[in-house]
């Protein structure tokens, strides 16, 4: 799912890790909103209220609307920077760190997460920021571009462009190639809309501590990878003996 780059990534592994990440999105989208009433997995309405605060001579307060965007970039930017190097040793590793990274951020904003809606909910705004750019950065390499997750805007652009493409090619091949990828971005929306139902429900109950749910879910992931890579030497160890 995650280990596979390259040509030996295929539709299934973009629909495991699609179906995975933009389910954490979706969690990660409603509990951040519910905890701190700012958006934090997309930077377009912070950048309108950008715009607006600069409109306004509130200097200070774009500056302060400049940072959503700022940490979106730079957990965009740590997770390429880590995809680089690591693709430069051992390719099939490239997720490993931002992956950690990202389940590591979640659960420190899970613990701390009521002591800084008290002090500073800008903090948790920031971190789920800077983590949710580390993912749409790590599967936007991973896939290719051709799996986003964290924001829905391209997804349904995309979708809209390939529905009508429907109604033109007639040649089975390229219809089948604009079905698969409808289907990849149904379950892309549909898991988004399912993780954010989920941390609406969640939240009710346990508050912010509910973002605990999506480092378990990427910690599996990991874990899941790591099991079938060791299977799979495995099998070819045994193969060759």
């Amino acid at each position: 799912m995650f280990s596979h780059v390259g040509k030996t990534r295929t539709p299934k592994h973009n629909l495991g890790i699609a179906s995975l990440l933009s389910f954490v999105a979706g969690l990660v989208n409603v509990v951040g909103f519910f905890a701190v009433q700012k958006l934090t997995t997309n930077v377009t309405g912070h950048f309108a209220f950008f715009v607006d605060e600069v409109f306004k001579l509130n200097f200070t307060n774009a500056f302060h609307v400049a940072l959503f965007v700022i940490f979106f970039l730079s957990g965009a930017f740590f997770a390429n920077f880590v995809v680089e190097i690591y693709s430069r040793i051992r390719e099939n590793q490239t997720y490993i760190l931002p992956i950690l990274t990202e389940a590591l951020i979640l659960v420190v904003i899970a613990f701390a997460g009521n002591y800084l809606i008290k002090t500073d909910p800008d903090v948790i705004a920031y971190s789920l920021l800077f983590a949710m750019g580390m993912q749409n950065s790590l599967v936007t390499s991973i896939s290719k571009s051709i799996v986003r997750t964290t924001h829905l805007t391209g997804l349904f652009t995309d979708m809209g462009i390939e529905l009508s493409q429907l109604f033109f090619y007639k040649d089975e091949m390229h219809k089948f190639k604009l079905i698969r990828s409808i289907k990849l971005r149904l379950t892309i929306i549909f898991m988004f809309f399912l993780g954010g139902i989920t941390g609406g429900i969640l939240f009710s109950y346990f508050g912010i501590k509910s973002l605990i749910l999506g480092s378990i879910i990427l910690l599996s992931g990991l874990f899941y990878d790591f099991v079938k890579i060791r299977f799979l030497l495995l099998k070819r160890k045994r193969g060759l003996s």
